[in-house]
């Protein structure tokens, strides 16, 4: 019976260590899966992007900053090479089989006139590092929200300097739900920087006849003067 008794404690033994010496692989196997999804992540954000499609979809959908180096500016946008976050080990292994490319970069919600083109040529500087808000994808082309630095602490979104100068005109931003409460953010303060030029006659506002032309459509049209109403909240 004595062994018996022995035998049932050893068992009851077993079946009592068996847990606790399960739980350390647990944990390892979760810190495993946990290091993984960390070095997908961490793959991801320091791929260098050559290529329009080659952004993931998330990254689009959420809006996400990426930051790149100004190469050209002509009437299609801005070509950026794509400069990703740089994590030593990943990076140093990565570097060795990313190709070389440039994204082509839109000013959302800005319809560029000739006269905006040749400014952004004369401001932004080649090889000028600039932030871009991904808002929209098209074909190869990206609808962004362009910023770039100004001094230490402050930054300048190229979009609303455009309208604000009176070099282009306010348009759809391609890529958002209208009824999304980004795109009015947005579109709001276009339409702001749109109105100050008007009010000022700057740039393209400045010529009588085509400013003439432009007011009039504004006045009777319903949908401005609600978006008018919106930026003057």
């Amino acid at each position: 019976a004595a062994g018996r008794g022995g035998g049932g404690r050893g068992l009851r033994g077993a079946a009592w260590l068996s847990p606790a010496l399960l739980c350390p692989q647990s944990l390892s196997t979760g810190l495993a899966v946990a290091g993984v999804l960390v070095l997908a992540r961490s793959v991801r954000m320091t791929t260098k992007f050559t290529s329009a499609l080659d952004i993931p979809v998330a990254f689009v959908e959420k809006n996400v900053k990426l930051r790149g180096k100004l190469h050209h500016i002509t009437e299609k946008g801005l070509e950026v090479e794509h400069i990703p976050i740089s994590i030593p080990f990943i990076t140093a292994i990565q570097v060795q089989w990313q190709s070389e490319g440039l994204l082509l970069v839109r000013l959302a919600g800005v319809e560029l006139a000739p006269s905006g083109v040749a400014w952004l040529q004369q401001e932004l500087k080649p090889q000028q590092m600039v932030w871009f808000q991904l808002l929209g994808r098209e074909d190869l082309a990206l609808e962004c929200r362009v910023l770039v630095n100004k001094g230490r602490f402050l930054s300048t979104c190229v979009n609303e300097e455009i309208l604000r100068q009176g070099l282009g005109r306010t348009a759809r931003i391609e890529g958002l739900r209208h009824d999304s409460h980004l795109y009015w953010k947005l579109h709001k303060r276009l339409l702001r920087a749109e109105l100050k030029a008007l009010k000022k006659n700057r740039g393209i506002w400045n010529e009588e006849s085509y400013s003439e032309r432009i007011r009039d459509r504004v006045s009777n049209n319903t949908f401005v003067q609600t978006l008018k109403r919106f930026a003057s909240w």
